[in-house]
């Protein structure tokens, strides 16, 4: 589940069942906007869909900017290369998971993408310099043999679609790496007006080149879309205004039975079992990291960037 992740703001008097209910809803949102995204992307190009979601997407991030600060002064980065590439490895995200959506039912995709965490937790050793030591190493090893298990000999055909799938959270953990790099000399809001400006150019300079003309259905879902997007990643971003990232990490895994219910009810596919099993695998991994890294966090150690305040679900 793609999405152009928002920074989280700076933290208000904090109410975690606030924080939690907002992100739960916000999950339920983004699951409801892939699978209207799999309608469409059966009859339109990943590309023009991109576009519109980033034409949504600029228009949310550039208002959110104007009211903290100066447009002009966000616009300025002391790392414009890493920001730049933040960009591309989003917008590529985006265009791989909605090429993956195609071919790859729903709930597998779903538990494919949460390897993202995992994959971020190995990423930060050669972006951030971090040391990983043997037990998250070990998890990290566990949760990707839960991506075997999915597309074990019998499973899931490995074509196009399932490696579009893995290259996505692939693209996903190192632009979440990026972000916690850039933080440290950028502003948030910096970093979210080159998401949405920059994502806005990249896609629409690819996008309008896949241009087909749209019927009055389609128009309606992708109209749902852009609607959808928007009111997560603003719930998304009230919801860590409201909590750590760190605490609501967790509950993002809710994408996955998530994934499941509307795999099942819009699709009229249910995940096989062993399948579930593998990404059951994935989420034990996911959470075991997690766990070890607010265990760090309390001994007064550096945190790896799958506890970072700038996270939010992927897609």
């Amino acid at each position: 589940m793609s999405q152009e992740t928002p920074v989280a703001p700076r933290r208000r008097a904090d109410n975690v069942a606030m924080g939690i209910g907002l992100n739960l809803l916000a999950v339920i949102i983004f699951g409801v906007q892939d699978a209207i995204s799999k309608l469409l992307v059966q009859d339109y190009s990943p590309f023009q869909l991109a576009m519109v979601r980033f034409w949504a997407f600029a228009a949310f991030s550039l208002f959110l900017v104007s009211r903290q600060a100066p447009l002009k002064q966000a616009f300025r980065s002391r790392q414009p290369v890493l920001q730049w590439l933040r960009v591309v490895l989003l917008v590529v995200d985006i265009w791989l998971f909605a090429v993956a959506l195609k071919t790859v039912p729903l709930a597998e995709l779903q538990a494919i993408v949460l390897v993202y965490p995992l994959l971020a937790t190995l990423l930060a050793i050669p972006i951030l310099g971090e040391k990983v030591g043997l037990f998250r190493f070990v998890a990290v090893l566990v949760g990707f043999c839960g991506a075997l298990v999915i597309v074990r000999p019998g499973g899931l055909p490995i074509d196009w679609g399932v490696i579009a799938g893995v290259l996505s959270a692939t693209c996903y953990a190192a632009y979440l790496a990026l972000t916690r790099k850039v933080s440290a000399t950028d502003s948030t809001a910096t970093s979210m007006v080159f998401v949405g400006v920059g994502g806005l150019v990249l896609t629409s300079a690819v996008g309008l080149f896949f241009w087909q003309p749209i019927t009055l259905q389609s128009l309606l879902f992708i109209s749902a879309i852009m609607v959808t997007s928007t009111a997560a990643h603003g719930l998304m971003m009230v919801a860590l205004s409201r909590a750590p990232a760190s605490t609501l990490q967790p509950f993002n895994y809710v994408s996955l039975p998530w994934g499941i219910v509307l795999s099942y009810t819009v699709f009229g596919h249910l995940i096989d079992p062993i399948a579930l099993i593998g990404g059951a695998v994935i989420v034990g991994a996911g959470l075991v990291v997690m766990g070890r890294e607010r265990y760090l966090i309390r001994r007064g150690r550096k945190a790896a960037p799958v506890a970072a305040e700038e996270e939010t679900p992927p897609h």
